[in-house]
């Protein structure tokens, strides 16, 4: 009785142990016998690997170079268009500096004050908008063709209806738009190195419209 009774307290305390192993085996970390939990767990680090291994969007850069009277959009860095424009009478200057796109219009009305004119061929501001995020300045139409390639708005950047409704396909929301007052080397390679053309009546009688 005792033999048979050592050998079953052996045989209990075997199992015990066994038991004991499993149940520690299971509370270890990483281990491929862990508890499955209910749903995958995200972690800081997850998110981060994530967002890393997306396919980032390309960067959008719109250079518009005051002197030059010329507008292009760029890509990763790369020209993609290049646009003649309008810009600031020397009485309404187009700001410098760099700004972003907040909102796109398609047959904008214009408002000015005691005036305002629906979307149509006589609009001073086309039929395009693109905002900046500077109040009342964007990027535009005109009912005035002849006023590109001279300082004619009143700060805006006056583009071709035909350019602009091109321009509007080409951007979006929150791209960068940085317009420069003088030369650089970033217009110079851009636009050219030569000296920007200069029209004499262009400071002097401003169109009508932005």
């Amino acid at each position: 009785m005792r033999e048979i009774s050592r050998r079953q307290l052996k045989k209990a305390a075997g199992k015990a142990l066994i038991f004991l192993s499993l149940m520690a085996l299971m509370m270890v970390p990483g281990s491929s016998q862990t508890m499955p939990t209910a749903a995958p767990m995200m972690t800081p680090e997850s998110k981060v690997a994530t967002w890393t291994n997306a396919t980032p969007s390309s960067k959008r850069v719109v250079l518009v170079s005051i002197p030059d009277r010329k507008l292009a959009l760029l890509e990763d860095g790369k020209v993609v268009k290049v646009y003649r424009v309008a810009v600031g009478s020397s009485l309404s200057p187009s700001p410098s500096g760099e700004f972003a796109i907040v909102n796109r219009i398609t047959n904008p009305t214009y408002y000015h004050p005691h005036v305002v004119i629906a979307a149509s061929g006589e609009s001073p501001i086309g039929t395009r908008w693109v905002g900046l995020n500077r109040k009342g300045y964007g990027i535009h139409g005109t009912n005035e063709p002849r006023s590109i390639g001279r300082a004619a708005s009143h700060g805006c950047i006056r583009m071709r209806n035909r350019d602009i409704a091109q321009f509007f396909e080409l951007v979006r929301v929150g791209d960068l738009v940085e317009i420069r007052a003088e030369r650089d080397a970033d217009t110079a390679r851009v636009f050219g190195s030569g000296a920007a053309t200069m029209q004499a009546s262009a400071a002097a009688q401003p169109a009508a419209g932005q």
